[in-house]
């Protein structure tokens, strides 16, 4: 069954069934796999909210031996197509919300911080459940003994209030350079010439960098008032509503953008590895011809965050279990 649940969480089912009838001289098909590994999920997926559960009652997980110098937790989401489409949207497309906690080692003004162990959070819960299973996770890593915590993220309408909500940390961090490519939609909705608006985005970055996000948003809130109030009949990437969003996107998250303060602390301020993680997520569940149940792409999306797990989680989980039979 490890052997089976790996073939599964790196590719899709008929291919895993090739490979380990290769190996094994067996006559499976994709069926077969498919069902065994929604059965590991349904497993995982009941074992992690019996955890869930203990957390809520006040019983707080194993911390590590060792407090982490810095703990850096980082939420994003990626895309799935499922079987239904959703009556609200009209899409069969849906979010499927990923997580990365990561210990590192401080910059030191030579030296980029560095990540050392980061583990995962993927599910297709919704946000409030998965802000809990991001809270126990970190827990897990050791939050309440770090010496210094940190959550970043995109500063998404969904992100920051779950961080806030969910993950006590000494400081909130809008991705850098997420921002940044704020900035630049804001010069092209003033400079539509390219050259003209590269330009002006990056002496707006430049400034983004350099914390003068007083001088940003003196500037944003100007060209927002030279073309005018946003109407309804504007498109999303109208100029006007273009300005009018990053003046407040800007205004909201202003005290999470302190970038000079967050480098000479050596904090790490761009999202990577938690859009990295989105990335190695995907490369499983996501494509156009892939079309997903609940339960299917939960169980998958449990063995990957399994998998690509690099504190070691996914042999103990094989090694500590008692024996799954598959018939």
């Amino acid at each position: 069954m490890r052997r089976l649940a790996r073939e599964a969480c790196l590719q899709p089912y008929d291919k895993a069934a090739q490979a380990l009838n290769e190996d094994w001289k067996t006559s499976w098909d994709g069926k077969h796999i498919q069902r065994w590994t929604q059965r590991l999920g349904q497993r995982l997926a009941a074992e992690r909210d019996e955890e869930l559960t203990d957390f809520e009652c006040g019983h707080r997980p194993a911390s590590p031996a060792n407090p982490p110098e810095l703990l850096v937790i980082s939420v994003d989401a990626g895309k799935v197509q499922t079987c239904d489409v959703d009556p609200q949207t009209g899409s069969r497309w849906r979010d499927n919300k990923v997580a990365t906690v990561s210990t590192y080692v401080r910059g030191d003004g030579k030296q980029e911080p560095r990540a050392l162990v980061t583990t995962h959070v993927a599910t297709m819960e919704r946000t409030g459940n998965f802000g809990k299973l991001v809270r126990l996770e970190a827990e897990k890593r050791g939050l309440s003994l770090a010496k210094e915590a940190i959550a970043l993220g995109d500063g998404g309408n969904w992100i920051d209030p779950l961080l806030e909500r969910e993950v006590p940390v000494r400081q909130r961090i809008v991705d850098y350079y997420h921002a940044a490519e704020h900035l630049h939609a804001c010069a092209r909705a003033v400079h539509g010439e390219q050259t003209r608006a590269r330009r002006m985005g990056e002496r707006l970055c430049t400034q983004l960098w350099e914390g003068n996000l007083e001088k940003l948003l003196t500037w944003l809130k100007k060209q927002g008032e030279r073309l005018g109030t946003p109407r309804k009949s504007d498109a999303h990437d109208h100029p006007r509503r273009v300005l009018a969003n990053n003046v407040a996107y800007f205004q909201t998250h202003r005290q999470h953008m302190n970038y000079p303060e967050y480098r000479r602390h050596g904090w790490p301020i761009g999202s990577g590895t938690v859009e990295a993680a989105v990335k190695q997520i995907n490369k499983r569940v996501k494509g156009s011809e892939q079309f997903w149940d609940p339960t299917g792409v939960e169980a998958v999306l449990l063995l990957r965050a399994l998998w690509l797990s690099q504190d070691g989680r996914w042999h103990h989980h094989w090694t500590a279990r008692p024996a799954f039979r598959a018939a």
